[in-house]
């Protein structure tokens, strides 16, 4: 069994570590939020542009513009790397940032740069800011870094593990993570949120979102000569640094299930030396070679991995979005709303979701594990269920009320052809007086009532197709406003 006094010690001596915020602006506003965007100097994200290279990373790490244009097939590539503002797809706009701050947390101080900073307007209202953070010490515990990315990554503290930290650079102090971002770091972003009336705080913005937590990844070079153990792996994959009473910190005691959970997340291509974990929390890369000789494989990280990982972060937002809204669809009062749905789906499926994204072999594995971590294929399934709902529910619907026309058109146009489609008395040919009605006969009374009653329902549908119409365009506007 695994102790927590035999937890193996890992010292590290550079990280690397980003952390993507997702949030939901309103599409209307995109055009007024690029201009924001411009006007605080971020800057758009352009691989044409070569002198973005080495900006945003951190010192001495570069990476290369034509590589990243060469990883992903072409239908992904022209939608993450779009060259003008203008065009479909995923527009990243970034800042330089570097400025040094510290995480206080109960036992310990954690100094950390911040590089950068990217916010992405992804298709369909979605956003996410990315964070790039860099340890400033010489020398740190897997322990440490760990503790600091799993508290980073909080945006509100609720539990008691997660209280008690703050960040501070200079007099500047921040109670939450959130504070920092939308307060500090972006504060014209909060505006642009989306916010759901029935739920508090930042996650209103995306109600359908599970954890009020921000999804990290991490490259951590380990000092040269140590050996990297399953619990230390099994640690990084479930960000497990301290507890509440600030010791070392693992979520399992027992080797087989570590060992059966590595098998599963673990991708060690390039053992004993480098290891990348995959979980629902993170990705992180553990290297034990020497910096001078990683530099291409922190820009890979910095660049195919992380649009990668961006990518099918994506995907999970869009797909728990569109099976949320599909439980909140009120099929008999919106029939508008439930064919601009299943429209917002067939757009996602044809123009962005697609299973492969990469023609290499080790962008492929990755793929595969950021799938099952985030659970892609089951969601994609229910979310073709959700389709295939909407279209019988369409088509149920459309057919009684086809049914129901066609029945009253049926029984008017039986009645004209027994009167050879001549429903016109003699007496109306001439100045009509209601009293001559009391000497109608039988069939004149059908051709009265036939007659009047004709006449109003084809008001009553003209005046419903059109009032139908009007509320379809009001109802389309106002949802416009909250998307």
């Amino acid at each position: 069994m695994v102790k927590k006094e035999d937890i193996q010690h890992l010292d590290i001596t550079g990280a690397f570590m980003n952390f993507l915020f997702p949030f939901s602006f309103r599409e209307k506003e995109r055009k007024e939020l690029m201009e924001q965007l411009k006007k605080h100097h971020f800057v758009f994200f352009d691989l044409d542009n070569h002198e973005l290279q080495d900006l945003y990373y951190g010192e001495d790490i570069q990476i290369n513009h034509e590589e990243l244009d060469q990883f992903f097939l072409p239908f992904i590539e022209d939608k993450l790397f779009p060259h003008s503002v203008n065009e479909r797809g995923f527009l990243r706009y970034s800042k330089e940032i570097k400025k040094p701050f510290t995480l206080e947390a109960k036992t310990y101080e954690f100094g950390f740069i911040l590089n950068s900073l990217d916010i992405i307007l992804c298709p369909f209202g979605i956003g996410l800011v990315t964070v790039r953070t860099e340890m400033t010490e010489e020398q740190e515990s897997l322990t440490n870094v760990l503790d600091f990315m799993s508290h980073f990554r909080v945006l509100e503290p609720k539990l008691e593990e997660e209280k008690g930290t703050n960040i501070h650079q200079g007099h500047k102090r921040f109670g939450t993570t959130s504070e920092l971002i939308l307060e500090y770091l972006c504060p014209f972003l909060k505006p642009f949120i989306r916010e759901n009336k029935k739920m508090e705080g930042y996650y209103g913005s995306l109600p359908f979102f599970e954890d009020e937590r921000m999804l990290s990844s991490a490259f951590l070079i380990g000092d040269e000569g140590q050996s990297i153990t399953n619990d230390q792996l099994f640690r990084m994959g479930q960000l497990d640094g301290k507890n509440s009473d600030g010791e070392e910190f693992i979520s399992s005691t027992n080797p087989i299930y570590i060992e059966r959970y590595l098998k599963k997340w673990l991708h060690d291509r390039w053992a004993p030396n480098t290891y990348t974990i995959t979980s629902l929390h993170t990705q992180t890369t553990i290297s034990i070679k020497s910096k001078d000789f990683l530099k291409k494989d922190i820009a890979k990280f910095m660049s195919i991995h992380y649009y990668n990982l961006l990518l099918h972060f994506y995907y999970k937002i869009m797909l728990l979005r569109l099976s949320f809204e599909h439980s909140e669809v009120s099929w008999a009062k919106d029939r508008g709303y439930v064919e601009e749905l299943i429209q917002l789906i067939s757009k996602f499926d044809s123009r962005y979701y697609f299973e492969e994204v990469s023609v290499r072999s080790e962008g492929k594995e990755f793929t595969n594990m950021l799938r099952e971590a985030f659970h892609l294929n089951p969601l994609f399934e229910e979310v073709k269920r959700t389709v295939d709902d909407l279209y019988r529910s369409q088509d149920k619907q459309a057919g009684k009320r086809q049914n129901m026309l066609l029945f009253i058109l049926t029984v008017y146009t039986v009645v004209s052809g027994i009167y050879g489609m001549n429903l016109v008395i003699e007496d109306w040919k001439e100045d009509f007086s209601w009293s001559q009605m009391a000497s109608y006969t039988f069939f004149e009374w059908i051709t009265l009532v036939t007659a009047i009653t004709g006449i109003g329902l084809s008001v009553a549908l003209l005046v419903s197709t059109g009032v139908k119409g009007i509320l379809n365009r009001y109802k389309k506007r106002k949802r416009a406003h909250f998307k």
